[in-house]
């Protein structure tokens, strides 16, 4: 298979131009998603294309995506040119772009010797002894590239399952939770490299963004279709650690991202009752009805106000899209809405949190209807 030739310059110009229109969230969100640029700008997902302009070509001159060198950011080139190739969606693309980063850094690895696992190739390090191919097929990017998103074609359901268990239904790895850790900085690779495609449909190859209720390549998605009501720290509210999202009692609730389900509870008032299943009332204090769910980077949702007790138990998995619960007026509540918050690190506390409307919008699932 052909990897695209050079394509327009206007593509790169706009491209160059699209990065350096996107303002700066934070420190930890710029290490978050992918360092400085070489000008020490602060980079953030150059997710306003959804795709569009298609993928840059891995012969012309490609962007700096720290911790990688220009050889490691050709081969995402590559593996993101092939999945194009093939008619293959954006979601794909993050998938085979974090599982290279785990096997092999995205370097084409030869025969490491003692250090190489039995018998174990290139940017996928798969085995010839297991039916990849040769070892000189197997060095060939593109041919690599090729073979994994074969497998992955073969696993029903892949575009809706949670990264790191779509990448080991095609790697059959000793190791099957370590790519999920990959998922952020493949996300902002395949935007960089791709006119912002991990903002698209994940499961679409028309390149168009995210409406409300559907998954970006990303791997996000809007919990509810709801306008944003009380910001995150206001002037009247500086200790608002997330935002409200104002949708009606017995809304469904969304998990944003795939992970582990890590508390479920009804949130203590100021007094120190656990009394959810009745409304709330301004100055009660408390979540009511709550669930915290950590997810790859080390990033905690949380989604407070319940109406009734979570359909979630802590330690259960969940994808992106599976309904949490519903929408209610539980704890410190004037009426029904969805409080829901973005934390970095895993942190729970107030240090942790971060506004949840920039954060949304740089994963392509922007909150507040359809975005």
């Amino acid at each position: 298979m052909n990897v695209p030739r050079p394509r327009k310059i206007v593509l790169l110009v706009a491209l160059v131009a699209t990065l350096a229109l996107l303002c700066c969230g934070g420190g930890v969100t710029a290490v978050l998603l992918g360092g400085l640029n070489d000008d020490g700008t602060k980079k953030l997902n150059a997710s306003l294309g959804c795709g569009k302009g298609g993928p840059v070509d891995p012969d012309s001159k490609l962007p700096r995506v720290r911790p990688y060198g220009a050889a490691q950011i050709r081969n995402a080139a590559i593996i993101i040119n092939v999945g194009s190739d093939l008619k293959l969606p954006p979601r794909a693309w993050v998938i085979a772009i974090a599982t290279a980063m785990q096997e092999s850094r995205l370097s084409n690895l030869g025969n490491l010797g003692s250090r190489n696992d039995h018998d174990s190739l290139g940017l996928f390090q798969q085995r010839p002894s297991a039916g990849w191919g040769t070892p000189a097929q197997i060095m060939d990017p593109v041919y690599a590239s090729t073979k994994f998103y074969d497998k992955l074609k073969t696993i029903a359901g892949w575009e809706t399952m949670p990264l790191t268990e779509a990448a080991q239904r095609v790697q059959i790895s000793a190791y099957p939770d370590a790519y999920a850790k990959h998922e952020p900085l493949a996300t902002q690779i395949v935007n960089t490299l791709a006119d912002g495609a991990a903002a698209a449909v994940g499961s679409s190859i028309s390149m168009v963004c995210t409406a409300s209720g559907q998954i970006a390549a990303s791997g996000w998605t809007s919990p509810v279709k709801a306008a944003v009501g009380s910001g995150f720290r206001t002037a009247s509210r500086p200790s608002h650690q997330g935002v409200d999202l104002i949708a009606g009692r017995y809304t469904p609730i969304h998990a944003a991202a795939s992970g582990i389900v890590s508390k479920v509870k009804c949130d203590e008032d100021h007094s120190g009752r656990q009394t959810c299943n009745v409304d709330g009332y301004p100055g009660k204090g408390g979540c009511g009805w709550m669930v915290e769910i950590q997810s790859a980077g080390n990033i905690m949702t949380r989604y407070c106000h319940m109406v009734q007790r979570p359909f979630v138990k802590e330690g259960q998995e969940v994808a992106a899209g599976d309904v949490l619960g519903r929408v209610g007026t539980s704890g410190n509540s004037s009426g029904p809405h969805l409080h829901f918050e973005v934390h970095l690190n895993n942190d729970r506390s107030s240090a942790g949190a971060i506004d949840p409307v920039p954060f949304m919008r740089e994963q392509g699932a922007p909150l507040g209807g359809d975005g």
